[in-house]
């Protein structure tokens, strides 16, 4: 077993290193793996398992979700939140601070992607508040780690990568990341009004009094938005439509949403179908390689002779989940999230089966550690978005995404003590 993980791990290096594509390197593991290490033909499983791979129903929903997000983030969506958001924020601790955060995650909702939440409320908020007076580097830092709400909250693109890749239920997944995603808002919601509390000097004074009625009316920009998250998730979760059926209803609100706003010229509506075809054909082609791999690694019995050594181990679930914890960090350090889950499922599967973790739990605590991931140099998603909005340097922008790190961090730490906070809503559903 040794060997083989050796042979496997210098490939990975390598080949990474090499600038290879990720769906490539772990085509080539795969086929090192059967060829070198059994005697099954690596041409025959090769082709089996891309083809299957390539036409999973489960797949269908990934394109929707993501041309859903390509949309809207041509739409004015993020300035309609900002302004229907801001006047209730005023009074609040941190005040327009939290737009970032409640905005990051309304999006999150509609978008399922990190660095499209990012990309679009950084867009809106940064010279906004920027301009208002406040601390700039908090304002970064806010919106790098709000933005991993994107990989959390549904429908989220990565939880469908998880699922297919895992076998888990989609619609299972996304209610269970509700509430994690619920609670990682008010985490970040906390620390900002401790901050604001710590530094009230670095907060800018209050803006005149906004009566009733105008907050009201300011608010009425928020209801398409809302509608479109009830349309997607709220049908899924009242058992009315299927997660794929939920994404092309929220295509065709989103499609009628941008087009009322007159933010769907034809060039627009094509530029964000060719982006969704490179997107989802990127996170398909990886797929496919990792199906691969997958079944490479079941042939030369590598999965099951880790879990049998990790098990000889006696290690706790908690310190199971510990080393797990850096290992994912360290990993994520050098390969995007999506790479990351794809990448490790296939290995670390089955030893997580045999420590007895529910694996819809085990989905959103993986990406809760990708949305780490996210923020950490050098290959942090959300860094470069923001290092290209504001030509700072990716090393200040993710020294103001610190604290966000480590609230992440304990994010995790509280699922793992209360794992009901990720299973409550799924069994629930399931138990109806």
């Amino acid at each position: 077993m040794l060997t083989l993980v050796m042979v496997l791990l210098i490939a990975l290096i390598v080949l990474l290193g090499s600038g290879v594509w990720v769906a490539f390197s772990l085509m080539a593991l795969g086929w090192l793996g059967i060829s070198q290490f059994t005697s099954i033909p690596a041409g025959d499983v090769m082709a089996s398992d891309i083809w299957s791979a390539s036409y999973s129903w489960e797949l269908t929903a990934l394109p929707m979700f993501i041309w859903m997000g390509e949309i809207l983030f041509r739409s004015r969506l993020a300035e309609d939140m900002f302004n229907g958001l801001a006047p209730w924020m005023t009074r609040i601790p941190g005040r327009l601070l939290h737009t970032n955060v409640v905005g990051c995650g309304l999006f999150a909702a509609v978008s399922g992607s990190s660095a499209a939440t990012c990309a679009t409320m950084g867009k809106m908020s940064l010279p906004e508040l920027t301009r208002r007076g406040y601390d700039e580097r908090l304002v970064i830092g806010t919106l790098a780690g709000s933005a991993t709400l994107g990989l959390l909250i549904p429908p989220s693109i990565i939880l469908i990568v998880y699922a297919v890749a895992t076998d888990q239920s989609i619609a299972r997944l996304f209610i269970a990341g509700i509430l994690p995603g619920v609670m990682l808002i008010t985490l970040f919601a906390g620390y900002l009004m401790l901050w604001a509390w710590r530094f009230p000097e670095r907060i800018p004074a209050a803006e005149a009094p906004t009566t009733l009625g105008e907050k009201l009316r300011r608010s009425r920009r928020l209801i398409p938005m809302l509608a479109l998250i009830v349309g997607v998730i709220g049908s899924i979760y009242a058992g009315l439509a299927s997660p794929t059926e939920a994404a092309a209803v929220g295509v065709m609100l989103s499609l009628v949403l941008a087009r009322v706003q007159g933010q769907m010229p034809w060039a627009t509506f094509v530029e964000a179908t060719l982006g969704t075809v490179r997107t989802a054909t990127m996170i398909a082609f990886i797929l496919a390689g990792a199906s691969f791999l997958t079944a490479a690694m079941g042939f030369t019995g590598l999965p099951s002779d880790l879990a049998s050594w990790i098990a000889a181990q006696n290690l706790s679930p908690y310190m199971l989940l510990s080393a797990l914890t850096l290992f994912f960090i360290v990993l994520g350090c050098f390969l995007d999230g999506i790479s990351l889950v794809v990448l490790t499922t296939s290995v670390l599967l089955p030893m997580v089966e045999a420590a007895g973790i529910d694996l819809i739990w085990f989905g959103i605590y993986l990406v809760i550690v990708v949305e780490m991931s996210q923020i950490t140099p050098p290959v942090g998603f959300n860094l470069f978005v923001l290092q290209g909005m504001t030509g700072k340097n990716i090393l200040s922008i993710a020294r103001a995404a610190l604290p966000f790190f480590f609230l992440m961090a304990l994010g995790v730490a509280l699922i793992t003590i209360f794992p009901a906070i990720a299973t409550y809503l799924p069994q629930a559903m399931s138990g109806r």
